[in-house]
Parts: C-alpha cells; structure tokens; sequence
C-alpha cells in the first residue's frame, strides 16, 4: 500500500502542523512533571479520559452519535493499543528514567523509521539520498541514547528508558499506518476519538488492576494542570490536527514536522526543569532532525517524480 498522491493543503494546515510539534514538544515537560507526582498509568488514564470525553462530544455535535462497522472498530482499536496504549506505557515510563529533551531527540527519528517502513511494508519507492538520511537519522539517534559513546550498545549498557522511547518511534510509525486504513471511511475527528476511546479503555483498566487508578491525593494543581495539558492540548486537539494533515498532505510529510518536537522540547525542558544535554547529545539531535530533512526531501522528490511520469503517460 504506497501513500499515493497528496492534495495540495492550505498555509492553515501547516500552521497547524507547526502549533502540533510545539505542543508535543511541550507534553515531554508536562509528562514529566506529571509523572513525578502520580503512576504513569493513571497519568495516561486520565489524561485520555479528558480526551475521549472533548472529543466524543465534538464528534457527536459535528457527525451525530457514531456507527461504526466491525472493520472500522477494529482498526480504531489497533490505533488505540499502538498509538496510545502502548505508547503511552513508553514514553511515561521512559520518562520516569530519562530527562525529557533527550526523550525527545530519540522520538525525532520517528519520520526516518515511517520513510522505512513504507519502504519495507508497503513498496514506497527507495532513493540513495533517501537511505542515506535514514542511516544519518539512525547514526543520530545512537548517539542520543549512548550519550555519545556507541560502545554501550555493544557492552549492553544502554537503559531501559532508552530502549522505551526508542519504542515510542516504532509505534507511532504503526499508529500512522494503521491510521491511513481508518481515513478510508472515518473523519480525522472520529479517527482521533475512536483511537482516544480505545485506548483510554485499556489505559483504565490496566491502571485499576494496578491500583494507581485513583491514587491521586499527592497529586498537586501543579500536576493535575500537566495532566489536563496532556489530555486537552497534546491530545484532543494535536492529535486531531495531524490527523487531519495526514489526510490531506500524506503521511511522510505531515511526519516531517515531529523535526521541531525535540527543539521545542529541549528549549523548554532547559526553561522550565533546568536539564542542560551534553554537546555530543546535541550534535546526535542535530544530525537526526538532518537525517529525516533529508529523508523527507527525497521522498518528496520521488513523489513528484512518480506524479509527473503519471501525467505524461
């Protein structure tokens, strides 16, 4: 399945798209905060609870109560286990051991591995300066979780919360593929609430079999207003925005501006939580967000080759 020809979008959609990696950048801060007060569990469960509920009400005032097939519940419910579920256990884990800005240059190399793995899975074609930014995004990355010593990946000593956010990429690229299958027959609305909802159930209940699920009294205003960060601004309304960009430009582009989430981050986890990356750690940020501009460059100049020879056969 290739990503097929885009539509030409509005300057609005980009604008979203960069108000979208400015607020992603800041959820690595607020997850952070939020998770040095309550159980990364309950924090997911609440915050997509608060999701689920705006965006539920959004689709029903917009598109009526939902009727969904078995099909299309199924594809909300593999978004909900991988883009949120299962997303949300790596990276609020993943920041209870590693600072935020870090977290977030690994999650940069994210559009290098969707470029891949629309290579790999769904015959996107493949150009020597697209596989060099992939391996330049690739080289970045390592640099980023070994802070700057690539001999801890052989020695066996890179960190668990390294290996999770590394997990973060890998399932995102699946949300957005998966994704793709949902735009056939859903709105970006109705996408982004079925996903929310899904994935809210699982959160909740693996939360409550925990015990962490109402284990909230420490939490301070502090807290709960980076919980509600999470729910109303990382989420209902950045999630839909992208999902929204993905069906009028394309995956591998829309992917592209998850490049300034690690700026925004670091910027801020500097302001806010007063974290300081090492040079080198930097310089592995660096050559990742060069890596996937690359990548995307490339990709898109396939795109175009691919549409020209179509018009002229």
């Amino acid at each position: 399945m290739n990503e097929g020809p885009v539509a030409a979008a509005s300057p609005a959609t980009y604008g979203r798209l960069l108000a979208t990696a400015l607020v992603w950048g800041a959820t690595w801060i607020a997850g952070r905060v939020a998770v040095s007060q309550a159980s990364p569990l309950a924090v997911a469960s609440w915050r997509f609870l608060l999701a689920a509920l705006v965006l539920g009400a959004l689709v029903v005032i917009r598109e009526g109560w939902p009727r969904w097939s078995l099909d299309e519940w199924l594809t909300l419910a593999a978004m909900g286990a991988s883009g949120i579920f299962l997303y949300n256990l790596c990276f609020l884990y993943g920041l209870t051991m590693i600072e935020a800005g870090r977290g977030a240059l690994v999650v940069a190399l994210t559009p290098a591995i969707i470029a891949a793995g629309d290579w790999l899975f769904f015959g996107a074609p493949m150009s020597s300066a697209k596989a060099t930014g992939i391996g330049l995004a690739m080289v970045g990355c390592l640099l980023v979780v070994t802070n700057g010593d690539p001999r801890q990946l052989l020695g066996g000593q890179i960190g668990l919360g390294e290996w999770l956010v590394i997990g973060c990429s890998l399932l995102w690229a699946v949300y957005t593929f998966v994704g793709r299958r949902g735009t056939r027959s859903l709105s970006p609305l109705a996408m982004t609430f079925g996903a929310s909802f899904t994935g809210c159930l699982m959160l909740t209940l693996a939360a409550w079999l925990q015990g962490s699920l109402f284990s909230m009294a420490e939490t301070t205003w502090y807290g709960w207003s980076a919980i509600v960060f999470l729910g109303l601004f990382g989420t209902a309304l950045a999630f839909t925005w992208y999902a929204e960009a993905v069906q009028r430009i394309g995956a591998t582009r829309s992917a592209a501006f998850i490049n300034l989430v690690p700026l925004s981050a670091v910027g801020l986890g500097a302001l806010l939580l007063g974290e300081r990356l090492g040079a080198v750690v930097l310089a592995g940020g660096a050559l990742v967000i060069v890596g996937v501009v690359i990548t995307n460059q490339a990709g898109a100049r396939l795109v175009a080759g691919r549409e020209n020879k179509e018009k002229t056969a």
